[in-house]
């Protein structure tokens, strides 16, 4: 039997066998689920839920699916839709509950950019990063994209991902060498 993503799709969407679909999340889940702890900044528990998502929402366009990219780069584009939402509904939830008072911009600027002195993890300091650094850290730096796919991932221009690639590091640089400072 062909396991090939296409074959695997085509007989999942045939038959609904559940084999079929196990052999491809058991397939693409292990490269995905850590880009999704990356992109919600190391919350295990909203990275599960996160693919979770991805899966279910992928199940019910997986007819629509055209082929005209791998079936992980799709996976991954609903994978990061999926966070862009959730990361809407968390500043929509800020702002409800938090009125800006005319220093709102300034302190959650603060919030994202404030790494702590407690630990030199670079997965914790990656986390700590504001959402989109964050985004385009991981996707190049770890996962191997372009900047052409990473804008089309996130619907970005190519030029928007350089410029959060740059600062993203500039900010890892900056606090790895504060907090390796000898006293």
């Amino acid at each position: 039997m062909d396991n090939s993503d296409k074959t695997l799709v085509q007989e999942f969407l045939r038959t609904k066998d559940k084999t079929s679909f196990r052999q491809l999340y058991r397939r693409h889940t292990p490269a995905l689920y850590p880009l999704a702890i990356r992109l919600v900044g190391g919350v295990e528990s909203d990275a599960q839920d996160a693919i979770q998502e991805m899966w279910i929402r992928a199940c019910k366009s997986l007819d629509r699916f055209e082929w005209r990219s791998s079936l992980r780069t799709w996976l991954t584009g609903i994978l990061i839709n999926r966070l862009h939402e959730v990361n809407r509904e968390q500043w929509r939830r800020h702002e409800e509950q938090y009125p800006d008072n005319g220093f709102g911009a300034v302190a959650v600027a603060h919030e994202q950019t404030d790494f702590g002195r407690t630990s030199l993890d670079l997965e914790q300091l990656i986390a700590r990063l504001p959402a989109g650094y964050r985004q385009v850290l991981a996707l190049h730096d770890i996962e191997g994209y372009t900047h052409d796919e990473i804008g089309a991932l996130l619907e970005i221009s190519a030029g928007t991902s350089k410029s959060q690639l740059f600062h993203a590091r500039r900010a890892l640089r900056a606090t790895l060498q504060t907090e390796t400072r000898l006293p």
